[in-house]
């Protein structure tokens, strides 16, 4: 009985690298050599996710110590967003923080580029424009 718990712990300690890093660095490889726009919205909106975790999680370590199954109850939000069948980070993305910067910027600042995908002012003004890096 003392193996079998040794491998289930292994397993669980390797579950999170894999579902938090490994499978989504290969998706997003398969996403940015697809054509599909899908899969690049769903995997943007979970590196942007999953980096707004991590940073709140380091901000609240202090308390997340004291809650003995913070790490299981992460692993299954992060497999949510991960997994395909759910597209949770897509969803969430989709109705928090679009919605969020829309109510902070208000509907004036989104405008349609010629090629027809929404930006944001800002986002054109940190974008370079077509030219400005040939000169370094």
């Amino acid at each position: 009985m003392g193996r079998f718990w040794t491998l289930v712990t292994h397993l669980h300690a390797l579950a999170g690298p894999s579902i938090m890093l490994l499978y989504p660095l290969y998706a997003s490889v398969v996403a940015i050599e697809s054509t599909s726009k899908l899969d690049d919205e769903q995997w943007l909106a979970y590196w942007i996710l999953y980096s707004f975790l991590t940073l709140m999680e380091m901000l609240l370590q202090p308390v997340l110590e004291w809650i003995p199954i913070w790490y299981d109850v992460k692993l299954a939000f992060v497999a949510w967003l991960v997994l395909p069948q759910f597209r949770g980070a897509a969803f969430l993305y989709e109705k928090f923080v679009r919605e969020k910067l829309i109510k902070k910027y208000g509907g004036a600042h989104f405008h349609k580029s010629p090629n027809g995908k929404g930006k944001n002012k800002f986002v054109d003004f940190v974008t370079p424009k077509k030219g400005e890096h040939e000169a370094y």
